[in-house]
């Protein structure tokens, strides 16, 4: 089982440092996030509150490698937060969905493989 536990390892590596790439992203309100964001009418007013979302995600998702319930629960909630962000672009027709569900799977292997390791 080491090589399952360095695996999740790398892999919630990968969740925590997309996770806090797109938040810092919302933070100083690039350009082409808020383009989308508009193009899938999602109110700008809601940048910060994403960014939040996410940060407190990576957050959780370092704390889970000390209290393993606590990453579950943070993987959990990215998931459900990505699975939410392709859902809004879905309904408006906008198909880009490509880099939402990338950023989808890495907290969603994350889950299933620190269940798996602990």
């Amino acid at each position: 089982m080491p090589g399952m536990f360095i695996f999740y390892v790398v892999v919630t590596f990968l969740a925590i440092l997309t996770n806090l790439f797109s938040a810092t992203l919302d933070f100083i309100r690039y350009e082409k996030v808020l383009t989308k964001m508009a193009s899938a009418k999602v109110p700008l007013s809601w940048v910060n509150l994403l960014g939040v979302l996410k940060a407190a995600g990576a957050i959780g998702l370092i704390v889970g490698f000390f209290i393993p319930l606590i990453g579950d629960a943070a993987a959990t909630g990215l998931v459900l937060f990505y699975i939410g962000a392709i859902i809004t672009h879905l309904r408006v027709r906008d198909y880009s969905i490509g880099l939402a569900t990338a950023f989808l799977l890495f907290p969603a292997s994350s889950l299933i493989l620190g269940i798996a390791v602990n």
